[in-house]
């Protein structure tokens, strides 16, 4: 979550969030083909999951709020495909090749598309875990120009190590490119006033999970 639009959490003048009753997984056909794209692009392990979410988030403001959730699929799968050389942006312009195709020596089978599954992004430790479960922990007040799982209102926030959760794939760097970096992750446990205010429900708390690095001990 860089600091963009999309990180609305605590934000005002967005109006309350209205359930659509009985609302079906896709509202046009169109939709359909995006979620098919996103699963065969994905399979070509060019970029992790945290990839394609920073480039859902680095949208224009104007244009994320104005896009309907797989608009903003679709057009950050643009993105990627362009910054990944797979197609040229006077290609989408145009709407078909210009250009012979890059090759990526791997070919998505229906056996492919049926069975897939989430890949596992739990890593080896390089280090011990810096904290246990019940320790008192501060997350950083950072302001990251790329992507963060570190929403913006859990920022500079105390809070309660719930539990140890593993050494996993740090999503900082993995949109960056390094699919490799791992970090310690933790479920940090905050008040509802801690986060929101002393206006706050007393009986709320939110949990986050939140990477070694968002995290400094109090």
């Amino acid at each position: 979550m860089t600091n963009s639009v999309h990180d609305m959490g605590g934000m005002h003048g967005f109006g309350p969030v209205e359930p659509e009753p009985n609302e079906p997984v896709f509202h046009a056909d169109w939709e359909k083909r995006v979620l098919a794209m996103q699963r065969a692009m994905g399979a070509t392990g060019l970029w992790t999951i945290d990839g394609g979410r920073a480039s859902l988030e680095n949208l224009p403001p104007a244009v994320y709020l104005g896009s309907s959730y797989y608009r903003r699929w679709f057009l950050g799968l643009e993105r990627r495909l362009v910054a990944h050389a797979l197609a040229g942006e006077d290609e989408i312009a145009a709407g078909r090749s210009l250009r012979p195709g890059r090759g990526l020596n791997r070919k998505l089978t229906r056996d492919d598309a049926n069975n897939w599954r989430w890949p596992n992004y739990e890593r080896p430790a390089a280090a011990p875990a810096k904290f246990k479960a019940g320790d008192t922990v501060r997350t950083r007040n950072i302001n990251p120009a790329t992507h963060t799982r570190l929403p913006r209102y859990a920022r500079d926030k105390l809070g309660r190590v719930e539990a140890v959760r593993g050494c996993h794939v740090y999503p900082d760097t993995a949109a960056l490119g390094d699919h490799h970096h791992a970090e310690w992750l933790y479920t940090v446990v905050f008040s509802g006033r801690e986060l929101w205010g002393e206006e706050a429900d007393p009986s709320i708390t939110v949990s986050i999970e939140a990477f070694e690095p968002y995290l400094e001990p109090v």
